[in-house]
């Protein structure tokens, strides 16, 4: 209650003023957290429910128990799927990260001797940091589409430039049927679209590192090279760590570009797009199944590369 209120007896009570604190707190989350246990948690454990059941969008369900689970070991389909979304779990933030650091450091700290500091961005940094970041203000749809023309065989960008160059023997069938180039499609699209919010995430964790730490490195006679591994990547791993989980579940996540790139009938299909056709056949139960594995990947990912990068925290 507000302290004009507090009896006095209880009012410079240490215990009354520490539940008083937390009844503070309480009261401000509890809105927020009803909220987020109807539209979040609670469809979780309803389709943690239906994943055993053989749900079929009628108004009654039977309870098969691990049926859809045994079903999924032995669906050829799945294990393809699975095998796409893995290579994509692996790669896409592989690729996405470390440019997303060489790009960072090259605009923090990538310069020598700019504007009386002896530690700066290279020219135009902060134009990079605009460019950079574009796609995040557009929708994944949008980008699918817009590269979908880029990689498309006939019109497209890219086999047009291949051909104006002289290159008319390297023009590819991109989103036709070979799995690779599919593949190597969607994973251009997945690291482009990412890129620059890591850029950007990077580039402010690494301002926040101290020029003092850089200009006793170039003291010391450390480049560029050296000064990245043994410097800034350890002070700003913390940062690195929670950018490689997030992006391992946007990788996870690549139904928009797959279905809209290549559709749902090509030989490159990954969880979310098998998913989404078990939905269009009326096996939600199946489908619901497939959700939660997805579900338990993502968090099992997350727990490995919380663990397997946890390191001494280094304080500056």
């Amino acid at each position: 209650m507000p302290p004009r209120l507090t009896p006095a007896r209880v009012r410079y009570d240490r215990r009354y003023r520490a539940v008083d604190r937390y009844r503070f707190v309480v009261g401000f989350l509890s809105l927020p957290l009803l909220f987020y246990v109807v539209f979040v948690v609670w469809p979780f454990i309803q389709a943690i429910f239906f994943s055993f059941t053989d749900w079929t969008g009628g108004a009654g369900q039977n309870f098969v128990g691990f049926d859809n689970y045994v079903k999924m070991w032995n669906d050829e389909r799945f294990w393809t799927s699975a095998r796409t979304s893995f290579l994509l779990l692996v790669l896409a933030p592989l690729i996405t990260l470390a440019l997303g650091l060489f790009f960072a450091f090259m605009i923090t700290a990538g310069g020598r001797h700019r504007k009386g500091q002896a530690i700066a961005g290279v020219a135009g940094s902060s134009f990079y940091k605009v460019v950079y970041f574009f796609p995040q203000v557009l929708s994944i749809a949008i980008v699918a589409v817009v590269w979908g023309r880029v990689f498309n065989t006939r019109a497209g960008l890219l086999n047009g430039v291949l051909g104006a160059v002289g290159l008319d023997g390297a023009e590819q069938s991109w989103l036709g049927g070979d799995y690779k180039l599919a593949l190597f499609a969607v994973l251009t699209v997945l690291c482009w679209s990412f890129v620059g919010f890591y850029v950007v995430l990077f580039s402010a964790a690494m301002g926040s590192i101290p020029r003092d730490i850089y200009e006793a490195a170039l003291l010391d006679g450390a480049g560029r090279a050296k000064t990245f591994f043994q410097v800034t990547l350890p002070l700003i791993w913390d940062t690195v760590r929670t950018g490689w989980v997030y992006m391992g579940i946007q990788a996870l996540d690549s139904f928009a570009v797959v279905q809209v790139m290549v559709g749902l009938d090509h030989p490159l299909n990954v969880l979310p797009v098998y998913l989404y056709k078990e939905f269009q056949e009326g096996q939600f139960g199946y489908a619901t199944s497939l959700g939660v594995v997805l579900l338990v990947l993502s968090v099992i990912f997350s727990l490995i590369i919380m663990r397997l990068g946890n390191r001494d925290r280094i304080e500056y």
